[in-house]
């Protein structure tokens, strides 16, 4: 373990197990309470002067409701200008989070990278499950493509999508269902950002990647997700294993899909969901990069925004949109 992460972990390692399983409701109090309150606090103090974006949540249309999508474009002198956009799908097993979560840190991006942002406030299951969310996020996207004069947005200066966890499992998702979607002919998504991305179920293992696919087992008691808790997400989003929509690695081909962004963390239960799905992809010819983070767990970052390694992931996931972009140097 990273010591500054074995540090900061230990209090959960030492804490007694619930008898019985928590409720949802509960759950999602506690993500609130040990991630989202932390994050808000810590990013609190790095956000841009209020003059250099604005923010507007808007509603999106989709089947048997609406949901909150939250705008964050920058402001500059010129008012022709346009910008590339990111539409980021935020974690938490497709059960718990929101929009919240990233808010403050991707306020921080769209200033530094001159970028769009359109943050997604999908359904959550089990009250919502799936396909939903992913239908949701597709909504989003299309929504996106529509207003991208009103968001300021030129797509042919970059079209990102991009999420943690299973925010990285439905970019992955979305970036597959719309190669083949007419409506986003000639304005394609140009990049991925996946986050410890899970891309696919626990009993949907392919028997030639068994192997390779072992951190649900090596990793399984880590927290702050361990195996047990991500088996219980998978029932909740109730979502069949070998169907791609939920396990994105089985879709039958990845040729022609976007670059992608890859982020892996050494202590976590999918860890090898990341490193998998980079090698299928870049086997598949499409360009990747990844980096792995030896010695913390899963979105580790949340829970301890102001260890080192923290600091450097948040830098990482800046160069990887600049490569996504483009932009990069290296």
């Amino acid at each position: 373990m990273d010591p500054e992460y074995a540090a900061a972990v230990a209090p959960l390692l030492n804490a007694p197990h619930p008898t019985t399983p928590p409720s949802v409701e509960q759950v999602r109090a506690h993500f609130a309470h040990s991630l989202i309150e932390p994050n808000k606090s810590f990013h609190e103090g790095r956000l841009p002067p209020a003059s250099a974006y604005s923010v507007e949540d808007r509603t999106v249309k989709v089947d048997g409701g609406e949901i909150i999508v939250r705008c964050i474009t920058p402001l500059v002198n010129d008012e022709g200008q346009t910008f590339p956009v990111f539409v980021n799908i935020h974690g938490g097993g497709w059960c718990v989070g929101s929009i919240e979560i990233d808010d403050y840190h991707l306020r921080r991006i769209s200033v530094d990278l001159q970028i769009s942002v359109v943050n997604v406030e999908y359904r959550l299951a089990p009250e919502h499950p799936f396909p939903t969310a992913v239908n949701d996020c597709y909504a989003a996207l299309k929504w996106t493509v529509e207003n991208a004069p009103s968001l300021k947005v030129d797509l042919s200066k970059g079209f990102l999508v991009g999420g943690h966890s299973a925010g990285g499992n439905l970019s992955a998702v979305l970036a597959h269902e719309t190669k083949k979607d007419p409506f986003f002919a000639g304005r394609q998504i140009t990049g991925q950002l996946l986050r410890e991305p899970v891309v696919v179920h626990f009993d949907a293992y392919p028997e030639s990647l068994k192997g390779e696919l072992r951190a649900s087992v090596e990793n399984k008691d880590n927290p702050p997700l361990t195996a047990a808790v991500m088996l219980g997400l998978f029932h909740m989003y109730q979502g069949p294993p070998a169907d791609p929509r939920l396990s994105p690695l089985l879709y039958p081909s990845h040729e022609g899909l976007p670059p992608a962004y890859v982020q892996v963390m050494g202590l976590d239960p999918l860890r090898d969901d990341g490193i998998v799905y980079e090698k299928t992809l870049k086997a598949a010819g499409v360009k990747t990069r990844i980096d792995l983070y030896p010695g913390v767990g899963h979105g580790f970052y949340y829970n301890f925004p102001s260890i080192k390694l923290a600091e450097l992931v948040r830098q990482d996931v800046v160069k990887g949109l600049k490569w996504l972009l483009g932009r990069s140097t290296e």
